[in-house]
């Protein structure tokens, strides 16, 4: 509510009056300032202080400095450009020279008549990937991993054509995880070329080639780095969930999933560097796979071509590490000495081997061969076969009753694993 008295109404009519005075004063003065900016405008124009009409020499400067400033800038992008093209070309150009020389493996395996395709053959039990590495006379070699055929009664491969032939197999390693395929050679026409996977660097490019999720993604292509050379990755070979050998591989980020087993991994000049072998499959896990290197590789695949098989050194023992066992037993059942930590204690000798003419016996420890420290079957197999050849007289060191004892003896042909 207001406040009303006299004052405040004379206030009011003062206040009015001098609006209308006002009102006409601003129209006046409207009037008077737009004509003198019509009259302005020519002397503005020529002046060059009307927005957008710099003087010529201005102009040009301005432009000059444009020219001189986005000259750079083309310049570096250009660079930046050509860098970019180099490297897309790069590993365009390698996976034009190898993808024809991936192939989708399948595993048929024998089954019931109802599961048997139109054609009578057994049912897809799997797929993978492969890679044509040799064409000689009427046959042709494809190399791919030992578990993406095993237990096959049939196998056949895809070629770059979508053509289905049947494979023989030519021999396979479990130990490697490598196996050997032969087709006639009428229908290839790409061969992969090995590399050298000694000479990879951590961080330099890597491409990997083959056909995840089955066929429908057939030559698949990803690409990424290699991450790390020389990794060893504890594999179970007999299904006891123990580890029984370390593989040696290479790992990478380029994405491997299930299906590109067996497929290519190149480098940038297109040569073969890896056999995809595996990944680590955790939800937590992102971009870490593994493939065999093409040094692992090659003195294999050479074995599987000549002989159907690798034979590795044997000494004729089954055994088990003793940190396997409750510690206890060191002493109890064992009678180690305090001082003994580490070691593999023989549990079955086979008749007719090395180690029987050598006189090992069940629960005897062995700590040492050659000098070297045997902790656990681990070291065994890695001093047996990459140290040792057949035929080559290796020296034991082993407990007995609480006693080291040493024996030598000649190893011998280990025909599989």
């Amino acid at each position: 509510m207001g406040y009303y008295n006299d004052h405040n109404e004379e206030e009011k009519k003062r206040l009015k009056k001098h609006r209308r005075n006002t009102g006409w004063a601003g129209f006046a003065g409207a009037v008077i300032g737009a004509l003198l900016v019509i009259f302005s405008l020519p002397f503005l124009y020529e002046s060059g202080l009307y927005p957008g009409t710099a003087g010529a020499d201005e102009e040009e400067q301005d432009t000059a400095a444009m020219d001189d400033g986005s000259a750079e800038d083309i310049a570096f992008s250009e660079e930046q450009r050509n860098v970019n093209l180099s490297v897309n070309s790069d590993t365009t150009e390698a996976v034009n020279k190898v993808t024809g020389a991936v192939v989708g493996v399948f595993n048929l395996q024998q089954s019931e008549f109802w599961e048997e395709n139109q054609d009578g053959s057994g049912a897809n039990q799997g797929t993978g990937s492969g890679v044509i590495y040799k064409k000689e006379g009427e046959s042709a070699y494809v190399v791919t991993n030992h578990h993406v055929i095993e237990g096959a009664s049939q196998v056949e491969i895809s070629l770059s054509d979508e053509n289905r032939v049947e494979a023989e197999i030519v021999g396979s390693d479990l130990l490697t995880d490598l196996a050997v395929l032969r087709v006639e050679s009428t229908d290839i026409d790409s061969v992969a070329e090995f590399g050298n996977s000694d000479n990879l660097n951590v961080g330099e490019p890597a491409i990997a080639i083959g056909n995840p999720l089955g066929t429908n993604l057939s030559r698949t292509v990803t690409r990424g780095i290699i991450s790390a050379t020389e990794r060893s990755i504890p594999v179970d070979l007999t299904g006891n969930s123990q580890p029984d050998w370390n593989a040696e591989v290479l790992q990478t980020d380029a994405a491997i999933n299930p299906g590109n087993s067996g497929g290519a991994l190149v480098n940038v000049n297109g040569q073969l560097i890896g056999i995809n072998s595996m990944k680590i499959a955790q939800s937590t896990v992102e971009g870490i796979g593994f493939a065999i290197p093409s040094s692992v590789a090659i003195p294999v695949i050479e074995d599987l071509e000549a002989k159907g098989e690798v034979e590795r050194p044997q000494m004729g023992i089954t055994l088990r590490a003793i940190s396997e066992i409750p510690s206890y037993h060191w002493q109890e059942t064992l009678q180690l000495p305090p001082e003994v930590e580490n070691g593999i204690f023989v549990t079955n000798v086979a008749s007719r081997t090395p180690a029987e003419e050598a006189g090992l016996q069940e629960y005897d420890v062995i700590t040492a061969v050659d000098g070297t420290e045997i902790r656990d079957g681990h070291d065994l197999r890695r001093y047996l076969y990459n140290e040792s050849e057949i035929g080559d007289t290796i020296e034991v060191t082993f407990y007995r009753e609480g006693e080291q004892q040493t024996t030598e003896l000649t190893l011998n042909a280990q025909q599989s694993f």
